[in-house]
């Protein structure tokens, strides 16, 4: 009787347990679901992207001219130009008193005729001495200074007549001209300044040319040669421009190499001002990208990483360590780490960890399906 009874009541516990042994598994199972993080997935996905080479480095002029005054003890009684003028080849710039040096130049004139009119008596008695050798009347001392005198008188007109050229010279620097066409940059002459030879006047950006004097390390000279394309970004739209020189030497203050990029502004577009910080790059065309929405991407310990749905369980992930490239708009190019075919948590990564749970999202389900068709 005790055993049917004992009996009896260890089948009554068996049944009563095991629903609830099967409720709390069911239980935790739910449990685990309603804590996993909701999550977006997408493909990496191949686009040919530009590669462009980041630079820096300031506007200049590509060649500044200095114009100085050539003569000294001159005033300065007219100036035609200022900062900011647009001149051509041979416009009058300054312009010094005149009176001394034209004084100058009458005088060697008139010692030029008195000089030519010595030679002339000279060359007659010369004449006339060599007409009369061997006759006697002349002795042959006489004739000898007549003969070295016309040299004299030679030698005089040829000095007087050098004198005369440096005072039309000097008259003619009392004018300073352009020497190209192009802009004036600098300004030193003022009205009532009595210069000196060399005394700058004004400095002239030629032709009006700006080049960009970009700065890159030596390792990125093997990208970057004569003729390759560059884009600076402006206010007033992107100004192109193509490198014209590779410096041939590296500067000691920071080890990189100066590339000096020729400019060429929109028609309607102001020339850039020399003098200002620029940034750009130099464009090396176009090459394949495999890219991730930037969302995809964390930093962590100075890192980046991103977060693969694993293939075995798709309820779990894995964090990859990545090497990152290029950024276009709301993407970033993954130069490696991840492949083309992996699944990689488009959003919601931020609070995940290596081997964390999540539920994808069913717009992301749906397109994960349709990329394995």
């Amino acid at each position: 009787m005790r055993r049917k009874a004992f009996f009896s009541l260890a089948v009554f516990l068996a049944i009563t347990v095991m629903p609830q042994s099967a409720s709390s598994e069911e239980d935790a199972k739910t449990s685990a679901q309603a804590a996993a993080l909701t999550v977006t997935v997408s493909a990496p996905e191949v686009l040919n992207w530009p590669v462009a080479v980041p630079a820096s480095g300031r506007l200049a002029a590509w060649d500044e001219a200095v114009i100085a005054a050539e003569v000294s003890g001159f005033k300065i009684i007219e100036v035609k130009a200022d900062v900011g003028s647009m001149v051509k080849k041979g416009d009058l710039l300054v312009q010094f008193s005149a009176d001394t040096a034209q004084a100058d130049l009458e005088q060697q004139k008139a010692t030029v005729e008195k000089q030519e009119a010595a030679l002339d008596q000279a060359v007659a008695d010369a004449d006339r001495a060599r007409g009369l050798t061997g006759s006697g009347a002349l002795s042959k001392q006489q004739t000898t200074e007549y003969l070295i005198s016309e040299r004299k008188a030679k030698a005089d007109v040829l000095s007087a007549k050098a004198a005369l050229a440096s005072a039309q010279l000097t008259l003619d620097r009392t004018k300073v001209y352009a020497v190209d066409d192009g802009v004036i940059s600098a300004r030193s002459a003022s009205l009532g300044n009595v210069v000196n030879t060399g005394d700058e006047l004004f400095k002239l950006i030629r032709q009006d040319r700006v080049e960009w004097q970009a700065e890159l390390p030596v390792k990125r000279l093997a990208d970057v040669r004569q003729g390759t394309k560059a884009v600076i970004p402006t206010p007033g739209g992107d100004v192109s421009g193509e490198v014209r020189l590779v410096s041939p030497t590296t500067s000691t203050n920071n080890g990189r190499v100066t590339i000096y990029v020729s400019l060429h502004p929109e028609a309607g577009m102001p020339t850039p001002k020399t003098g200002i910080l620029a940034s750009g790059y130099f464009d090396l065309g176009h090459t394949d990208a495999l890219t991730v929405p930037a969302t995809a991407v964390t930093l962590r310990d100075g890192f980046s990483y991103v977060f693969t749905l694993n293939e075995a369980d798709k309820s779990t992930v894995s964090r990859k360590r990545v090497e990152t490239g290029r950024r276009q708009d709301d993407r970033i190019e993954i130069v490696s780490g991840v492949e083309e075919t992996d699944k990689v948590v488009a959003s919601g990564g931020a609070f995940l960890a290596d081997g964390s749970v999540v539920r994808v999202a069913e717009s992301s389900a749906i397109a994960t399906k349709e990329d394995g068709k």
